[in-house]
């Protein structure tokens, strides 16, 4: 039997975007406006207005997937649901839980599901900073919840000796302060004193923060959890208040 048969309810993993509504998609508006459930972080959920015949589900961080498995057993039921993310949901959040979740359960393959990008906190940031990540560049994320500190600064040493910009997310929180600080260790036996750096808290909110500084002036307290980290490569240079990295590599 076809795993997908009689299963008549859908699942759609969709980005939010990094906090302004303006910079929610059309697309993932639409189907927040069709869903029956909608399943996500507790401040994720949150930004999705109540309406009658929409139920919602918050839940806690560390439960991921816990949270996709719910999500699946409801779309299987014949619900609408959608699970949202801040930002893109295929950036360090929940679509890879889901296909995760998804891998061990051949009867729910035939579902239909949709991820739906989103405008991530690093493009927000890098926007508003101007181009730091002009040329080539990564994205890594500080926390070691699901990976040990030495996977990171083994990628933290590559992408640096490699001349990458970096964007860095979860780089500084109350259970692990010392984590930045280490960062900013490693950087420093790598990159010049005069390399640029942007934290960029909170984009797109009302407590919107853009801060750039040389790799000489930074220091731990200046990023928190919700603060992306935007290093720049040998070549980014600041033109009037902005930031950019030149197309050309050097």
């Amino acid at each position: 039997m076809d795993a997908g048969l009689g299963m008549t309810g859908s699942l759609v993993i969709a980005g939010l975007g990094p906090g302004d509504e303006g910079l929610v998609t059309p697309e993932v508006t639409l189907a927040l406006a069709q869903a029956t459930d909608v399943v996500g972080y507790i401040p994720y959920v949150a930004r999705v207005a109540p309406r009658p015949g929409l139920t919602l589900h918050p839940s806690d961080n560390r439960v991921e997937l816990d949270r996709a498995r719910a999500a699946l057993t409801m779309a299987a039921a014949g619900k609408r649901v959608v699970i949202v993310s801040s930002g893109d949901p295929g950036v360090f959040a929940m679509a890879s839980a889901v296909f995760e979740a998804l891998e061990g359960a051949p009867d729910w393959h035939g579902l239909d599901i949709r991820v739906l990008p989103g405008i991530t906190a690093m493009l927000a940031a890098a926007a508003r900073a101007g181009a730091p990540l002009g040329h080539d560049f990564c994205c890594i994320n500080l926390s070691d919840n699901l990976k040990p500190w030495s996977v990171i600064a083994a990628r933290l040493q590559a992408a640096a000796a490699a001349d990458f910009a970096m964007a860095f997310y979860n780089p500084r929180s109350a259970s692990r302060p010392q984590t930045f600080a280490d960062t900013l260790d490693l950087l420093r036996k790598v990159c010049a004193p005069e390399r640029l750096i942007t934290f960029a808290r909170a984009v797109s909110t009302a407590e919107e923060r853009i801060v750039t500084v040389s790799l000489a002036e930074a220091t731990p307290d200046m990023a928190d959890m919700r603060t992306v980290v935007i290093v720049g490569n040998s070549a980014t240079r600041r033109v009037g208040p902005w930031v950019y990295t030149p197309r050309r590599a050097v």
